[in-house]
């Protein structure tokens, strides 16, 4: 089968062998298949996790119909329309873990919008819902909330039930874009204000919880934009892995300071979360109420266009390869 794989110089076009699904797994012929920003950590030389190095089939979520299913797997059948997280989603075919299976709705979604899905409400439900623990009537601060995954989050927050939410973008044209996202406010991070306008905006006290993607260069901005007992969960590092950190002004603030990632997950752990999320959101992923705009859309054979025109940080929204 085609596939788009990790080489020396970044992405690779080649022939591999096509998956065999195990006891647990499911096999699909992609469709579509969603760019992550740990898809160009991992193109870069980074590990992912235990993914990632040379040989390596790219690709974290997809979406298609299903060829054939493990032994252990049950209520998924061949021909279901399915979209997916794992691995090796840059390819013709590409299996999953049965609880990283969703199914897409018969809502007329297409293939592309499905693809876009399985990361941002998987990593946002849980970072809002189960780690965060937002309450209704709280307030959110998104940091990076011009991204795929930040779009969701601000989604994500209103409808379960928060009284403010912000949004982050240090782009114009993308901040006026927020509230059709649900942002009641959009703010330039990268102005030192906007510390100040978040604690106006909520009465001087700060927000309950801040969902973090981008780190290293606001982090202490964030404790001291963060309520007496709230929240920050760390879910990217778009800014950097490395920063300043102000111990005092975190232990004077009582902070919570979580961390949150999928590496070192098991997959029962990813499966809890995947039943968690769709517990919550799947009426609303049903009805189109949680949806990501696509910025553009590439071929497979087009998989290292795809991840430049990400790299350049020029996107709103989801990059989609089609298959």
């Amino acid at each position: 089968m085609k596939a788009a794989v990790l080489a020396e110089q970044g992405l690779e076009i080649q022939d591999v062998p096509q998956p065999e699904p195990k006891p647990n797994e499911v096999l699909v012929q992609v469709r579509a298949s969603g760019l992550n920003r740990a898809d160009l950590l991992m193109a870069a030389g980074r590990m992912h996790g235990s993914r990632g190095g040379a040989g390596t089939v790219a690709g974290l979520e997809w979406s298609g119909e299903v060829v054939e299913v493990g032994s252990e797997v049950t209520g998924i059948a061949p021909g279901d329309r399915v979209m997916c997280s794992g691995s090796g989603g840059y390819a013709e075919y590409a299996v999953a873990d049965w609880g990283r299976t969703s199914p897409i709705p018969a809502n007329n979604m297409s293939y592309e919008q499905a693809a876009t899905l399985p990361v941002a409400l998987q990593t946002i439900h849980n970072a809002v819902v189960t780690q965060g623990r937002l309450a209704k009537g709280e307030s959110v601060l998104i940091q990076g909330a011009s991204s795929g995954v930040g779009l969701m989050a601000m989604q994500i927050a209103k409808l379960m039930g928060a009284g403010l939410v912000i949004g982050t973008s240090t782009t114009p044209a993308r901040r006026e874009r927020l509230g059709e996202f649900g942002a009641d406010l959009a703010l330039d991070s990268s102005d030192p204000g906007w510390v100040d306008a978040v604690l106006e905006a909520t009465d001087g006290k700060g927000v309950e919880l801040i969902v973090d993607q981008v780190s290293a260069p606001v982090a202490n901005q964030n404790l001291a934009a963060t309520a007496i007992l709230g929240r920050i969960v760390n879910v990217g590092r778009l800014g950097g892995f490395k920063g300043e950190f102000d111990f005092d002004l975190h232990a004077l603030r009582r902070i919570d300071y979580i961390g949150v990632t999928f590496r070192t997950r098991s997959p029962e752990e990813v499966r809890q979360i995947v039943r968690d999320m769709r517990a919550d959101l799947w009426g609303a992923v049903e009805a189109g109420e949680l949806a990501l705009p696509i910025d553009r859309t590439f071929a497979l054979d087009e998989a290292a266009d795809a991840q430049a025109h990400m790299r350049a940080n020029a996107h709103f929204g989801k990059i989609v390869l089609t298959v």
